[in-house]
């Protein structure tokens, strides 16, 4: 069981202000977890290959592929904007160089 003092050790890291009651509620709660981490060295992992996450993830981004423009899309969304030049949106700087 995990003492008052590395309790209080521990919410010193954390920067916690514990009262006397949070204290013994934090001390049989940390040592409740450790007891179970105890259990858990007691399973045999030796034919299990470490891993970075709980699911295999393969690359499930699309590949990027460019596609014909419409010109005719490309146009009509040209018209709907206030300022365009060179075929791009042109707004306000937001940032100024000296």
């Amino acid at each position: 069981m995990i003492d008052k003092k590395q309790v209080q050790r521990i919410a010193t890291l954390a920067r916690l202000k514990l009262t006397d009651k949070e204290v013994l509620q934090y001390q049989q709660d940390l040592s409740q977890i450790l007891d179970y981490f105890d259990i858990l060295k007691e399973v045999n992992t030796e034919s299990v290959e470490p891993m970075t996450h709980s699911v295999r993830h393969e690359n499930v981004v699309r590949e990027d592929i460019a596609r014909p423009e419409r010109p005719d899309i490309v146009q009509r969304m040209m018209q709907l904007l206030p300022v365009a030049k060179d075929g791009f949106l042109k707004v306000k700087a937001i940032l100024s160089f000296k």
